[in-house]
């Protein structure tokens, strides 16, 4: 299982939100590149970076700062959070992101996801699947999106997506476990690959992600618990994550 440590950006700071919201956040640096590299040497291959403010309506305010996450380290990037069109998924990937995660988009304009598979491939777009009382979110979490989350999963395997990130909002930022059901849900009614979001909060939660053995769930992001200092990435990696060259597993 891949353990996914996350760089949540607002104005160009790294912080943490609870349940998504904006008038919550806690600053933890306001040098990302470092976060970055620090995770990069805790062992993870992939960073899951957030541009909050892209989610929130304001695009292009945290663009310095992911261009120099993705180019201080060489662990790969995805980024989500207010890519809304061709041009900005274009626009990433040309500058090192290695795949982005479509929301807000991909409930609204689901040819866009279509289009964007087509282009990049399959490898390089992601759905970010946010959840909140087993239906889909958009609009950085404030807006009902209108769709049942595994009838929207469904559509995004059909337009050729093959990874989805699945956050359940009620425990995101709250340290108090994870709540894997919708994952579950999606990982067993789809035939995608699926990685867990949202309230990691010790070891013990990633094992319990462990322990459910459902092939499709793929990885576990962590985010609040390490810039609290509750969980060691880099032993997470190890206890967790698919044996590197060189590394007992």
């Amino acid at each position: 299982m891949q353990i996914i440590p996350a760089i949540d950006l607002l104005g160009g700071r790294v912080v943490r939100l609870t349940q998504g919201r904006e008038e919550s956040a806690v600053v933890y640096s306001d040098r990302p590149e470092e976060t970055a590299a620090a995770l990069e040497s805790a062992g993870a291959d992939w960073i899951h970076v957030v541009d909050l403010d892209g989610a929130f309506g304001r695009p292009g305010v945290n663009a310095a700062a992911v261009e120099r996450i993705a180019s201080s380290v060489r662990a790969s990037v995805e980024l989500g959070g207010g890519i809304r069109d061709r041009d900005r998924i274009r626009f990433w990937l040309e500058r090192g992101v290695g795949r982005v995660v479509l929301g807000s988009a991909a409930v609204r304009d689901p040819d866009l996801v279509t289009q964007a598979v087509a282009a990049h491939g399959p490898d390089a777009v992601v759905a970010g699947i946010d959840v909140r009382n087993g239906r889909v979110s958009v609009a950085g979490w404030t807006e009902d999106g209108g769709r049942d989350a595994l009838d929207f999963a469904r559509n995004m395997e059909s337009a050729g997506v093959k990874l989805a990130v699945v956050t359940e909002i009620s425990a995101d930022g709250m340290l108090a476990g994870t709540d894997a059901r919708s994952a579950a849900r999606i990982a067993e009614g789809t035939g995608l690959s699926v990685i867990v979001s949202g309230g990691v909060g010790r070891m013990e939660d990633i094992e319990a992600v462990d322990r459910l053995r459902i092939p499709g769930i793929r990885g576990v992001i962590v985010g609040k618990a390490y810039y609290e200092g509750r969980i060691d990435l880099a032993e997470a990696i190890r206890r967790f994550g698919p044996p590197q060259p060189g590394r007992a597993s």
